[in-house]
């Protein structure tokens, strides 16, 4: 029962800051603040925020043990999701540049799958594919977005790319501009980390902070996301990491008020609605593809791990200059979404696991049901010595 608490407090959070940003916006008339430079630059911080948050909580020696899994979950399973999503989205919208939205919708939230690990059933390997799973697929839906933004607007619709909160000037230029600022944010980690004189920890770890403060400032001035993405993989000061979740957490519930502020322009629920069921039955038949090497109940658990967060949302609101109808559409998709992984999770993990079968012993004969058995007849990964287990934060 507290699990179920925990999760329909989440939901009724979400629908209590919508709630106040749609009165907020209704009485002081803020809604206008789309056609101000302010608004560009706030998205792109929240945006930038919220990709080093994902990958910065990815534990690299828990993805190798599955990597061949996760990148065909980042990668054929992002597209396919949105394959299975844009018949759906065209017939309901009607607008063929609004399919640029399944992409969208298609984000796993790394934030709510670390409060999944808690209470969720899943063997550790299990949640530790789709936590990585979670974190690895938020960069690969903004640079999807990105790219494929100005193709939708200008091929399909006809519309102006310059409308998008960061326009692509020269793709070469943006490509060098994530480069070197990794590089530069790894000779800066190079250097703050190479001593080990504990009495200049202190300044190690201010410098770090403002380093990464230039970092994120400079992807936001000039839309250098996946160089955020690729330095939160290896630049991780402690003092950062340890209120990284409480940032995240902030820029999701800042994004969520912005999106209610939104909707004072109006919601279209059936189209919405509509878009987040196929978003979630994408994530059904993707992720039960994709979990193929899994025992049933964890495949059948990530099939149920559809959920959107900041990503999602703070895509939504970047396309709203540009696709104005992207808010009225995604707000309720995305509680639709949430809302499903509530009923649908709590319902599963209310069942009784079945029985674990004893492994085949010699020449292919049972072993009985005294027989032992591995971690990995459970679908679990048993640890090697010397390993570290820990969670992998969203």
């Amino acid at each position: 029962m507290t699990s179920t608490l925990k999760a329909a407090r989440h939901l009724s959070v979400m629908l209590a800051v919508l709630g106040l940003g749609w009165v907020v916006s209704a009485a002081t008339g803020l809604d206008t603040l789309t056609d101000t430079a302010a608004y560009s630059l706030a998205i792109a911080a929240l945006l930038a925020v919220g990709l080093f948050g994902s990958t910065s909580g990815i534990d690299l020696a828990e993805a190798r043990d599955d990597l061949r899994t996760l990148i065909l979950a980042v990668t054929v399973g992002v597209l396919a999701k949105a394959a299975l999503i844009v018949p759906v989205l065209w017939l309901a919208v009607d607008q063929p540049a609004y399919v640029l939205l399944a992409i969208t919708v298609a984000q796993i939230d790394p934030l709510s799958v670390a409060a999944l690990r808690t209470r969720s059933r899943m063997s550790e390997r299990a949640k530790t594919v789709l936590s990585v799973w979670a974190a690895f697929d938020d960069p690969v839906t903004v640079l999807l977005t990105a790219y494929l933004a100005p193709l939708a607007l200008s091929t399909l619709s006809g519309g102006d790319a310059s409308e998008l909160p960061v326009p692509p000037t020269s793709y070469a230029l943006t490509t060098a501009g994530n480069a070197g600022l990794a590089v530069v944010a790894a000779l800066a980690w190079y250097v703050l980390r190479r001593r080990d004189d504990r009495r200049a920890s202190w300044w190690r770890g201010t410098a770090s902070l403002m380093v990464l403060g230039g970092i994120l400032a400079a992807a936001t001035a000039y839309g250098w996301m996946l160089g955020v993405a690729v330095v939160g993989l290896f630049y991780r000061p402690p003092a950062l990491l340890a209120a990284m979740d409480r940032i995240v957490r902030a820029a999701y519930y800042a994004a969520l008020l912005g999106l209610g502020m939104l909707l004072v322009d109006g919601v279209e629920p059936g189209p919405g609605i509509a878009l987040g069921v196929a978003a979630f039955v994408a994530q059904m038949i993707v992720g039960w593809f994709i979990a193929r090497n899994l025992g049933r109940f964890d495949r059948v658990s990530l099939a149920l791990g559809q959920q959107n967060g900041v990503t999602a949302i703070v895509l939504a609101l970047s396309l709203k200059p540009a696709l104005p109808r992207t808010v009225a559409l995604l707000a309720p998709a995305i509680v639709t979404i949430n809302i499903l992984h509530l009923l649908a999770n709590e319902a599963w993990n209310r069942r009784p696991q079945p029985p674990v079968e004893p492994l085949p012993g010699p020449n292919g004969v049972d072993g009985g049901a005294d027989a032992p058995r591995s971690a990995a007849s459970e679908g679990v990964s048993s640890p090697m010595p010397g390993d570290v287990v820990s969670p992998v934060r969203g």
